[in-house]
């Protein structure tokens, strides 16, 4: 991987990140909606975030688990990137698995 956005270029002057061009959320609120307790509200801001944000940022907020656990609800919201992501889950072996 490449690595991840600068923080002093992940946000736009309004706070906004570059992956929320669609949406007037700010870092902080989306770093919230993350954590809402709705799983089909988390679902969707993952889903938005996996697929306009660099692969490599989406791990800044949400780990390799906290995407498996959720894919059930998340496939739905990725769209064209839906072949990567899966590809790439795939490509990853769960460090969990590797131990069986």
């Amino acid at each position: 991987m490449l690595g991840q956005t600068a923080p002093d270029l992940l946000v736009d002057g309004e706070g906004r990140p570059y992956f929320l061009w669609d949406c007037e959320l700010t870092l902080d609120q989306f770093t919230q909606g993350l954590n809402h307790p709705d799983p089909t509200h988390r679902a969707y801001l993952l889903g938005k975030l996996m697929r306009q944000a660099k692969p490599e940022d989406v791990f800044h907020f949400a780990s390799l688990s906290t995407i498996r656990s959720s894919w059930p609800l998340v496939e739905k919201h990725l769209g064209k990137s839906l072949d990567f992501w899966r590809w790439l889950l795939d490509a990853w072996e769960d460090p969990a698995d590797a131990d069986r």
